[in-house]
């Protein structure tokens, strides 16, 4: 349900963000192929501004790995949405991402990601894990996000 405090620009901003989500969940392009402006670009940790063409290439096939996304907050701020979500692979994966949407209009010309961690968390509350040295190996890749699903 949307906040009848926002305005009907954030409303609708807000809609469209849960918009691609959606689409990633019923894993239809042509349903988030019209949000995202020609213009669009994609950043993540392990992607840099990337455009329209290749963000379509390299990661809308994630969301075939993709079961669904639970919302910790969706946050309008002038032309941005700010999304915190728990996302749940087929896997059974789960994990915490923050995606920054920024608007052109009423469609999204641009997406930054940061990803968060695994669900369950692998420290216990209280404590930490320890880092692994640089060039280390790693027990697994860091989670990814709404456009690169770990599989």
């Amino acid at each position: 349900m949307l906040n009848t405090s926002r305005s009907s620009d954030e409303q609708a901003k807000v809609a469209v963000v849960r918009a691609m989500y959606e689409a990633y969940v019923n894993k239809d392009r042509a349903a988030i192929e019209p949000l995202l402006a020609d213009a669009f670009h994609f950043t993540s940790p392990l992607d840099n501004r990337i455009d329209r063409a290749l963000y379509f290439e390299r990661c809308w096939p994630n969301s075939e790995d993709v079961e669904g996304f639970d919302f910790v907050a969706v946050v309008p701020a002038a032309n941005r949405v700010f999304v915190i979500y728990e996302a749940r692979n087929k896997g059974g994966r789960r994990f915490r991402n923050t995606e920054v949407c920024l608007f052109q209009g009423q469609q999204v010309v641009e997406v930054e990601v940061y990803f968060g961690w695994s669900l369950p968390h692998k420290a216990q509350p209280g404590s930490f894990v320890e880092s692994a040295p640089p060039g280390a190996p790693t027990d697994s890749a860091p989670p990814r996000s709404l456009g690169e699903l770990p599989g």
